[in-house]
């Protein structure tokens, strides 16, 4: 069978990879609608769906972090260089959504834009105003420039990664209401959702840079099970989980009804589960001690237990820390929340970032919110899809 040939690199961002495309080089396409043959080309790209869960036939790693394309072209409007697409592409279904951006993936769309010659830059320090089109929300990339090209080698190290590389501060401008348009999609800093079989758990519905709901750890498993992978990942416990995503889709707003949320937006909201700080063991065999976090987390994507934390899933959670009432706020290391950093702790490791979160005129606001990450361009040249 012959196969469609698509020029496009490969990159690692932060603890995500993705493949990137120019936009110039795919068929006609404005996501959410009107972009079936993306949807086409993505899941046979990823090798999906894979009711096994890892798309060997594609480039897709069989976890939500590895399933993942961005599209980037030159921007026409003022003050950004360049607009990006982000597209999460399902597993087990084939369903690709365009509804959220992924902030790891948004650490490596400035160095693309860099290498790929649709930006410009003198050696030194690059800055590139990014606008992400899933949320309409401006990001900003700040990132070493060596011989013309994105600077690859460095001495910054981020949890779930073997490597160390050039840092790259991005910074998410206004990330509060990315999907729902409103920081509390329900008005509320604490909301009680019914999940099926008469049970119910609290949970904070926040929305910055990324939908979540936040639920207490303590509410779903025992301490000893905290970062336990197998618990996380037995039917029984995925299935509770997904409940809850489902109940918070509804309570968001995200989706119209029950169905919509189980089918055709299976990525959002995020669900974090939150405990107070505590020592812990990482997927690695490390140990994390609770002097290094202010709070810690297990975030489930697309159904499956993260292996790190989402890094638009985190922003959001650092900034639920700070929002008097919620369930992160009551469980939060009260010290975190006056530092410039606020320390996230997750299987992998330690997430370090900022969260600009106060109180205006008796409304939450989120000014901004920043993070370092790492990025590398693993291939460059053309992937190939069956025809047919």
């Amino acid at each position: 069978m012959s196969q469609q040939r698509l020029r496009a690199a490969f990159y690692r961002g932060g603890t995500s990879k993705a493949v990137i495309f120019r936009r110039a080089d795919l068929p006609p396409g404005e996501p959410p609608k009107n972009c079936a043959e993306w949807d086409r080309l993505f899941l046979s790209l990823m090798g999906s769906p894979d009711g096994a869960e890892r798309q060997l036939d594609g480039m897709g790693g069989g976890i939500s972090s590895l399933s993942k394309i961005a599209i980037i072209s030159p921007s026409a409007r003022e003050g950004i260089d360049i607009d990006y697409t982000f597209a999460q592409v399902g597993i087990e279904k084939p369903v690709v959504s365009y509804r959220a951006n992924c902030g790891n993936i948004s650490s490596a769309v400035g160095p693309f834009a860099l290498d790929e010659g649709l930006i410009s830059a003198a050696d030194g320090q690059a800055t590139v105003g990014i606008f992400n089109t899933n949320t309409n929300k401006k990001l900003v990339a700040e990132f070493a420039v060596e011989s013309g090209k994105a600077k690859i080698a460095g001495d910054y190290r981020i949890d779930g990664v073997s490597r160390p590389g050039s840092p790259i501060k991005l910074t998410f401008v206004d990330p509060a209401g990315a999907v729902t348009g409103k920081l509390l999609p329900t008005g509320n800093v604490r909301d009680v959702l019914d999940i099926g079989r008469g049970r119910r758990i609290e949970a904070s519905l926040v929305d910055v840079a990324n939908p979540v709901a936040i639920i207490n750890m303590d509410d779903v498993c025992s301490e000893a099970q905290g970062f336990d992978t197998a618990w996380f990942q037995s039917v029984e416990q995925r299935k509770l989980l997904e409940e809850v995503r489902i109940a918070a889709a509804l309570a968001m707003n995200l989706v119209a009804d029950e169905p919509s949320a189980r089918t055709r937006m299976t990525n959002l909201p995020l669900v974090a589960i939150v405990r107070k700080s505590c020592r812990y063991k990482t997927s690695s065999g490390g140990e994390v001690d609770s002097s290094r976090v202010d709070i810690v987390t297990q975030m489930m994507s697309m159904g499956l237990p993260h292996k790190a934390t989402p890094l638009t899933g985190a922003i959001c959670l650092a900034a639920a820390c700070k929002i008097t009432g919620t369930v992160a706020n009551a469980v939060a290391n009260p010290a975190g929340l006056g530092r410039e950093e606020f320390r996230i702790g997750h299987p992998s490791g330690v997430l370090q970032l900022t969260a600009a979160c106060e109180r205006v005129e008796g409304a939450w606001q989120v000014a901004e919110a920043g993070v370092f990450r790492t990025a590398r361009r693993l291939f460059e040249g053309s992937v190939l899809l069956p025809a047919a």
